[in-house]
């Protein structure tokens, strides 16, 4: 009886043996897809990169899924090659989805990695070729596969040899009825002239400004002396009696040419129009958001409160010319819907019409409230047109940063009142000026008197001896 269980167990074990044996010479091979990784979305012809616009979406990268003919896990990544043969691939991003979003300074570091620049004082090209693709795989060790390589051709538009900003402010200004009530600050502190800037063309200076219906003038450093007009109106500058310009109400660029005295004055605004600001520019008396000149960095900019819905630009305040953003490259067209959608919040809004870049940065608005301009803050206004959906307050009278630390606003109605100013129609860290010397303070009992009448608003927190205000009563 021993013997014959001894004979099982050995039989038993020469069968486990031979098991083991067997299991080592198994091979499990990955399985390839059936059917592999294919892009879904619709690429561009060519890709304008600018520096301005680097937060902006480049390109959102989808696809469809990888087929292995059963349910799995696939991770995917999309892939980034200088060379092109993806040989030096980098990982750009990781997900378990269809899709990955590149923004426009990502395509700028690869584009700079790839040996292009937007110099035209050197050889390097600024238009080139950037290559992606995608990889997907089953767990971390499984076969991978890939998508075809989507060749992605990009420009960076070459710098115009000093027109990138850096310009300065010029010695002539803007003087006369038609602005700063003469400069007249006998009764109120009045503007000082509109002032002119430097352009990329030696002799020749621009100022964008908003006018009152009146006569103006030209002079240097805000002093009388020299001062220049156009007796005739001939569109050349003179010294003669009698030679104030008159002019209408409204936006203007104004140019000299200072070698042969020569002007032109144009209307010109750009601002900004839609559900998300204004009613489309349906509702009576409620004009564009205005886009205010930085010399610095030559390009116009809007310190604004929009609400959820849809934006575009446009000149003049007027329908033809509008643009927009049809496929949200950074870059504005006149492209069918192109509306640019926006969520509630506040913002500055940066246009570059060099290459007509653009950038929508979430950021903190100062603006004025008080019984002097929205009942401090409790006016309703109806901004969309819907009788269906809730009147909203008024927004506070909204300044621009239009340099660093210096915020700017004109063509402000004021009444009889007091103001404050505060950030992002809110209190709390709200200013006025206690003891009424034009530098802000948060003092209690601060408020700011005012007068009615139409004013330019100037902050300059750079000021040594604090946040320096002025309002400037033109009429």
């Amino acid at each position: 009886m021993k013997n014959i269980k001894f004979l099982a167990l050995l039989l038993i074990a020469l069968i486990g043996f031979n098991a083991c044996d067997q299991e080592d010479d198994l091979v499990f091979t990955a399985q390839a897809p059936i059917q592999g990784i294919v892009f879904s979305n619709s690429f561009l012809d060519e890709y304008v990169l600018t520096a301005g616009a680097s937060n902006n979406l480049g390109e959102r990268f989808t696809w469809k899924d990888a087929n292995y003919g059963v349910p799995t896990n696939t991770t995917y990544e999309l892939e980034n090659s200088i060379l092109g043969d993806f040989t030096d691939a980098t990982t750009v991003g990781t997900t378990d989805g269809n899709e990955l979003a590149v923004t426009i300074g990502k395509m700028l570091a690869f584009a700079e990695a790839a040996g292009l620049d937007n110099d035209p004082n050197t050889d390097l090209p600024n238009t080139g070729t950037l290559y992606f693709r995608v990889k997907g795989f089953i767990g971390t060790e499984g076969l991978p596969t890939y998508s075809a390589t989507q060749e992605l051709t990009v420009v960076l538009p070459e710098e115009v040899v000093g027109g990138g900003g850096a310009f300065e402010v010029a010695s002539w200004g803007i003087v006369g009825s038609g602005y700063n009530n003469w400069a007249d600050s006998s009764t109120y502190p009045a503007p000082k002239d509109a002032p002119f800037y430097t352009t990329a063309t030696p002799g020749i200076i621009v100022s964008y400004v908003n006018l009152l219906k009146g006569d103006i003038k030209f002079r240097e450093n805000n002093a009388w002396g020299g001062d220049l007009g156009d007796a005739n109106l001939d569109g050349i500058l003179d010294a003669d009696p009698e030679n104030n310009i008159p002019v209408t109400a409204g936006d203007y660029k104004i140019t000299i040419n200072t070698n042969d005295n020569s002007y032109t004055i144009e209307p010109f605004s750009w601002g900004l129009v839609g559900s998300g600001i204004n009613n489309w520019g349906n509702t009576p008396g409620v004009s564009d958001a205005k886009l205010y000149y930085d010399y610095t960095t030559d390009t116009f900019k809007a310190s604004v409160k929009l609400y959820e819905g849809e934006i575009k630009f446009r000149m003049n305040n007027t329908w033809g010319g509008d643009l927009g953003d049809a496929n949200l490259d950074g870059i504005l067209d006149a492209d069918a819907d192109n509306n640019i959608a926006v969520t509630e919040g506040h913002y500055l809004v940066t246009l570059d019409l060099k290459d007509n870049s653009y950038t929508i940065e979430e950021t903190e608005v100062l603006g004025l409230a008080g019984s002097g301009y929205n009942n401090w803050g409790q006016d309703l206004w109806d901004h969309d047109g819907n009788v269906d959906t809730p009147d909203v307050k008024v927004s506070d009278a909204a300044l621009t940063e239009i340099q660093p630390g210096v915020w700017f606003a004109e063509n402000i109605t004021l009444l009889d009142g007091e103001i404050k100013i505060r950030k992002n129609n809110d209190w709390g860290g709200d200013y006025g000026d206690a003891d009424l010397d034009n530098v802000l303070d948060q003092d209690a009992d601060n408020n700011i008197p005012v007068v009615a009448g139409n004013y330019v608003i100037s902050i300059d927190f750079n000021d040594p001896s604090g946040p320096k205000y002025l309002f400037g009563k033109r009429q």
